[in-house]
């Protein structure tokens, strides 16, 4: 999960957005997931990982905007 954290705080920092944004993009997570994943209160599935995973590589940062189509 450490890697997880890592890899969407990376990708939010070069997109210029927010961690929970990027969970919001990816996985409509509630905005108060994040901090619960931070908190170890709880933790994503193997499937919301891989879907988040998923979603920072069809959305490379530097081609158009997150979450929209790069032309």
């Amino acid at each position: 999960m450490e890697q997880l954290i890592s890899d969407i705080q990376a990708y939010a920092a070069q997109a210029a957005m927010k961690p929970q944004a990027v969970l919001r993009a990816s996985i409509n997570a509630k905005w108060s997931t994040w901090e619960g994943w931070l908190a170890r209160a709880s933790s994503p599935t193997l499937a919301n990982a891989d879907r988040i995973r998923a979603w920072m590589a069809a959305n490379p940062v530097g081609e158009g905007k997150p979450g929209e189509a790069a032309e």
